[in-house]
């Protein structure tokens, strides 16, 4: 077994740095991730608008996150298919359409989040 000669601190900022660079390569190259980005972030807007609470904040914050997350592993499976299989395959468009109903059931997932914490609060400006 190899051992690793770097440090714990040492990994774990490499993994940092990974990280950093898997974001900045999805925010400036899927446009899926951009356009869920801006969603959340008019989410902030409203979140901010309606003064929502603590709890809100949380849950919301956390959906946006898991859309985010699943795009990105649409994203990550899309890729490895595409780069296994880049001819147009039967299984492998299969593979790829589930990985994309991953991101969308976190999607309607927001959205069902969004209309419980927004729509009451629309629907009292209009009282």
């Amino acid at each position: 077994m190899k051992k690793n000669k770097d440090g714990f601190i040492k990994r774990r900022l490499k993994g940092v740095r990974y990280a950093l660079k898997g974001i900045l390569i999805l925010a400036t190259t899927e446009d899926s991730i951009k356009a869920q980005f801006f969603i959340g972030l008019f989410a902030v807007i409203l979140g901010f608008t309606f003064n929502i609470s603590a709890t809100e904040w949380m849950i919301q914050l956390a959906v946006t996150g898991l859309v985010l997350v699943a795009e990105a592993l649409n994203t990550a499976v899309e890729k490895i298919a595409d780069f296994i299989h880049p001819e147009y395959h039967n299984k492998i468009g299969t593979i790829k359409d589930v990985a994309a109903g991953a991101a969308g059931f976190a999607a309607i997932i927001s959205l069902i989040v969004g209309s419980i914490i927004y729509v009451p609060k629309i629907i009292e400006l209009f009282l």
